[in-house]
């Protein structure tokens, strides 16, 4: 079920192209990545859902959500993917996320993930304690109760799966340039470069949108030497998250948005 595969990689949004997983090993953290505090100017969209579906060829195989609140002095991130349909009952996706950052610097806090991927099921937990610099993982196999505990260097701040789309879209974003920042998903972490394309306009369910091309890319995770993933963002102040396409071995899966809720 490889394209089941695949969809849990874009239904965790960032996940599978920047996310090397929690082992050990790869490139080092380089001298030009960094995560810049979002301007005085920038907006979040809190109490606003995106809600999307998720196609590969002729077949709806499932939906996603993002949702951006205020949580007390940070910013929290909710997140869901549901396989559906036809599919659901070959594959069951069952996912749930949630992150935490820090509103005026953008790093990262703390990642939740609850997933439910045919029989794989766990609970993992990510804490970010930047006072010793250390990612925190602690994770839970829900089928045999077994329990992992992990921890990786991390510089001054990293962004993580989930916040990083928000990062990203806090970034100018011009045409034509590169931006570096580094990413934690409770294992090594890991340099992300961030290109913007160009711009298109993109159709959807939602409505029609001028948008930036991005293509994200790094040195390890679930696409690298697999595949290609592009994002893209409304051309304009909001940076809605539009449109996510991941091209892999099998076949391209497009995620796009079906409505706003507000």
């Amino acid at each position: 079920m490889y394209f089941m595969r695949g969809l849990t990689v874009l239904l965790v949004l960032l996940a599978g192209a920047f996310a090397p997983g929690a082992r050990a090993g790869g490139d080092s953290i380089g001298p030009l990545a960094h995560i810049q505090s979002p301007p005085p100017s920038h907006h979040f969209p809190n109490g606003i859902t995106y809600v999307y579906t998720a196609e590969w060829r002729i077949w709806t195989a499932g939906t996603a959500s993002l949702h951006l609140d205020a949580a007390g002095g940070q910013q929290r991130v909710t997140g869901g993917a549901d396989a559906t349909g036809v599919v659901a009952l070959l594959f069951k996706v069952h996912d749930r996320f949630e992150s935490r950052f820090d509103p005026r610097t953008f790093c990262s806090q703390s990642l939740e993930k609850r997933t439910e991927e045919g029989l794989r099921q766990r609970d993992t937990q990510i804490r970010f304690d930047y006072g010793r610099r250390k990612s925190v993982l602690e994770e839970t196999n829900l089928r045999d109760h077994q329990k992992k505990r992990a921890e990786q260097d991390i510089p001054g701040c990293v962004t993580d799966v989930l916040s990083g789309i928000f990062y990203a879209a806090s970034l100018p974003l011009e045409v034509g340039r590169t931006y570096i920042f580094p990413l934690n998903d409770g294992g090594k972490t890991v340099d992300v470069r961030a290109t913007v394309e160009g711009r298109e306009t993109i159709k959807t369910d939602a409505g029609t949108f001028p948008t930036i091309r991005v293509r994200p890319e790094a040195s390890e995770g679930v696409l690298k030497d697999r595949g290609k993933m592009w994002f893209w963002y409304s051309d304009d102040a909001q940076r809605i998250p539009v449109q996510m396409r991941a091209r892999l071995f099998w076949g391209t899966l497009t995620i796009k948005l079906q409505r706003i809720d507000r």
